[in-house]
This record gives structure tokens, sequence and C-alpha cells, in this order.
């Protein structure tokens, strides 16, 4: 094939109509082809995509590119913030030789630009808290993170039906807590013996253990009120795309607790979120990245529900991409529904590793154009083979691509710059404070102490006393929890009554 025939193909497969994101330039015999633009339509961003690449490979400056891109078209992006470099965004890049060198064999300008980002923390000390309520995240969330077996995971379904049922909002770990050892000790393991079934005693013990060492490992923030708004991941800053960056790298050593925060998120957004058609571009894209970490030990229930919401969830205009190392660390029924991909480089040192590789090329359309086996080990950094879907939803050729830099800085904030950007974040101040409302701790304290099971709640003991704000702040979820719950795998995706009213 002549390099005349591999321009002509790739400006065939990448040219769409609409609007897109512009990713680089082909590369034919080691050789970058500035007219071969590689670009991914806005409309098939809701597809789902693959981003994968070994350590060092620039798969993350892939990432920060391909936000920058999505917030300049008006598209809201939500990603983690894996190392704590992404907060970069927000500010304009530096012109240095080798940025310079690649926009010009790009021959596109290179014009540093920053974004509007608000950036997000798990334990608040990072950014604005992100929080949800125990009974959001549900049973086997919780299961997840607790790495409960199925017969503790079994209790802990019990413990959220007799909540539901008995009107008992279980808000934060002390409500957990109380319900469990309620439900364990005295009348209500009476209560409950016949219409749920006794609870171990023993059973309950290991529970209880894994809450106190997962408060111990300093999460608790992460259970609570008031929970996240997911409205707050459309906002935009002068028709710009906010990007919400959530930054984990203080909780990096708890691997399950991001992993399955990301994934309550989602879930929430599946069930909140309306019907939005055949959108021109999506409304938000979520990056999940280190993605394996979703997958790891997780029953086959839960891959269905992931499947399920992956494949119902573009309808209402959100795109996932999903980012890790290696394509094997998706299962075959998710990686089926990722039409876009962007491989970077994959390194082939022992025969597991080969075989891997053979894998990931079966799953590229077959090129007229590289021999993929040998190419894909020859990547340079900042280069990957790319196949996307086009308009009319074909996948398109499989193109080595050399990628265009980002435009804002490429490390991240400097501590005074990071302290001044979440002064002034709105975000950071509307989750800053705890609300603590009426739930299962004070209701049950109450119960215990009148001796009556069903008695209304007075100013309860065992906690300070609520002011009257803090009632009424957290009177929302005291109403709600009439209604019955029932959950799906993810604890928030059938039925769960929502805690705001939609503007959509």
């Amino acid at each position: 094939m002549s390099k005349e025939s591999f321009i002509t193909a790739i400006q065939k497969s990448y040219s769409p109509k609409g609007d897109s994101i512009y990713l680089g330039a082909g590369v034919y015999e080691n050789e970058i082809l500035a007219e071969a633009k590689v670009n991914l339509p806005l409309r098939m961003m809701n597809r789902h995509g693959l981003v994968t690449g070994a350590t060092g490979s620039g798969k993350t400056r892939t990432l920060q590119r391909m936000a920058e891109q999505l917030s300049a078209a008006g598209v809201s992006v939500f990603m983690p913030d894996m190392k704590g470099d992404l907060s970069g965004l927000a500010k304009e890049g530096l012109k240095n030789d080798k940025i310079e060198e690649r926009a010009k064999g790009l021959n596109i300008p290179y014009s540093p630009a920053a974004f509007p980002v608000e950036i997000y923390s798990l334990s608040g000390k990072l950014g604005a808290q992100m929080r949800a309520t125990v009974s959001e995240f549900g049973p086997v969330l919780l299961t997840k993170i607790l790495e409960l077996n199925d017969v503790q995971s079994g209790v802990l379904t019990i413990l959220f039906k007799y909540a539901d049922d008995k009107k008992l909002p279980v808000v934060d770990l002390n409500d957990l807590k109380k319900v469990l050892n309620y439900l364990t000790e005295g009348a209500g393991a009476a209560e409950i013996k016949e219409n749920y079934g006794k609870i171990s005693g023993a059973t309950a013990g290991t529970i209880l253990r894994k809450i106190v060492s997962l408060e111990q490992q300093g999460v608790s923030p992460v259970f609570g009120e008031p929970s996240f708004d997911i409205q707050d991941l459309f906002e935009k800053v002068d028709g710009q795309g906010v990007i919400s960056l959530l930054n984990v790298s203080d909780v990096q050593n708890q691997p399950a607790i991001f992993s399955t925060f990301m994934l309550s998120l989602l879930a929430e957004l599946y069930q909140k979120l309306p019907e939005a058609g055949d959108l021109d571009k999506p409304k938000l894209v979520f990056f999940l990245d280190e993605a394996h970490l979703l997958f790891h030990d997780a029953p086959k229930a839960f891959l269905d529900q992931i499947e399920q919401v992956i494949r119902l969830i573009r309808s209402k205009g959100v795109g996932i991409f999903f980012c890790t190392q290696m394509t094997q660390d998706i299962p075959s029924t998710v990686l089926s529904q990722l039409g876009n991909r962007v491989h970077h480089v994959i390194r082939a040192f022992t025969p597991n590793d080969v075989k891997d590789l053979k894998e990931t090329i079966k799953t590229f359309p077959r090129s007229e154009f590289y021999d993929l086996e040998k190419q894909f080990t020859q990547l340079g950094i900042g280069q990957a083979f790319v196949t996307v879907l086009d308009e009319k939803g074909i996948p398109t050729e499989t193109v080595v691509t050399h990628l265009a830099p980002p435009a804002s800085s490429m490390g991240p904030l400097t501590d005074t710059e990071y302290k001044n950007h979440l002064e002034q974040s709105s975000f950071f101040k509307k989750y800053k404070d705890t609300v603590d409302p009426i739930s299962a701790f004070e209701l049950l304290n109450e119960r215990l102490q009148s001796h009556q099971p069903e008695q209304a709640p007075s100013t309860p003991k065992g906690r300070p006393e609520k002011s009257t704000l803090e009632q009424v702040m957290a009177s929302p979820i005291t109403k709600q929890v009439g209604k019955e719950i029932v959950r799906g795998v993810f604890g928030m995706l059938f039925g769960t009554p929502s805690r705001r009213k939609s503007r959509w």
C-alpha cells in the first residue's frame, strides 16, 4: 500500500461531518502524516470507549487531552485523578521544545489554555467533599467495600431490608453499627427472628469489626449528608463544560473505596437522568481510571448489572471510557460495548505478555497498513493504536496515531495555587460541613430508652443535640424513608427514592 492510499483511507474513516475531537495524525512507515487527521465524532462518544497503556506510555496525557477538548466543546467531564497531577488542567500549559516539536509534526498551532475545573475528594482534605449515605450505597456495594463473604452479605441485606421497613434512615457508619447491634441483642433480635431470620452474633461481630476497621482507615467522611448532587457534574463556565476531578491520591491504598464510589455515582446517573435520545454530543463523559479494580473478584450478578448500565446509560447522554493497563482487565461482556479504542504501547516481556498482546490484537479491525503484533510493541511515548466508531457506527481503520499534546499544564498546581483554587470554589463551601440528620442512631436510641418499639422520636440522646437548622436540612431524607426501597445490585439503580428534584 502506498502513502497516498493510507492518507485517503484515514481521511475517509476519520473525517466526520459533525463536531469531533482531534486526537492526532496517522503514522505510516514511521512518518507522521499531518493530513491523515484522526478525529473522534462527539456524537459517538456516548458509545463508550477504552484507553489502555503501560506505565509511562502517555495514557494520562491522552486522558487530559480528551478532557480538554470535551470541555471546549461544551461537554462536562468526570474523571478520577489517581496521582493528583491532573489539577494542571486549570492552568495554561508552558511551551517547550518537545511540545513545539510535536505540534509542528502534526502541523497544528500550540495554544496554551486553561479549563474550568472542580476538584473533589473522598476525605475532604484535597477538594470538595464527596459523600453518599450508607442507604444510597446499598448492601452490595458495601459488601464489596467491606470484603464480606456470602453469609455476611446476606446479613447486611437483612439489615437494609429491616431499616427500610421500619423507616430507619441509615445515613452514616454510626447508623449502620447501631442497627446491627440492635438486631443482634435483646428486643431487636426477637423482633426480627420471625420475619427476617436470626442474625448470628459471630457473623454480626465480624461485620462490626470490618466497619470499625473501615472507620480507622479514615474514610468515614465518605458516608453522610449532604450527599453529592449529581447535577453539579453538569455545570458550565462560559459555554465550556466543567471538568470534575476526583483526587484520590490520599486514598490510593484503599482502591475498593474510590472505585466503588465512582460506580455509585454512575449508578445514580443511570437512575436519575431522563432519556435523551440521539444527541449531537453527550451531556457528560465519565472516565473510570484503574478500571480493573471494579471487576476484581466481582460476582456474576455484579458484572451483569455493570453491563446493563453501560448498555442503557448511553441513551441518557452519558459516555463511559474505561482506563486501564491491559484490555484483558475488562470482562468480554463489557469490552464488547466499548466501540472507541485508544491503545498505547504494550510491553511483551513474558510469555503471558505475548499471549495478552495476541488477544488484544483480535479486538481491532484488521489492517492493510500494519503488522499489528509487531507495531504494538514499537509504539513511542505519546503514540497509540486507534479505532473509533464513525458517525454511522462503523469501526474506522486501525491507525497508529501520533497524539496531540494537552493545552493545559502537564503537572499539578502548586500548593498555593491548589489552595486558592479550592477557596474560590462554591462547591468546596457547599459540601464542606457535615449535616447530622435524625436517623437510625437517634431513632433506635429513643426506642430503647422508651421501651416502645414504634414511638416517634423526641430530642435524641447519644449524639449532640441538633439545631433547628440541622433538622430542617435533614428533613428530606426523613420524609423519604417511608417509601419501600427496591434496590438493584448497585443499591441505587431501580426504584430508590430520589433525594432531589430533577431539573431536566
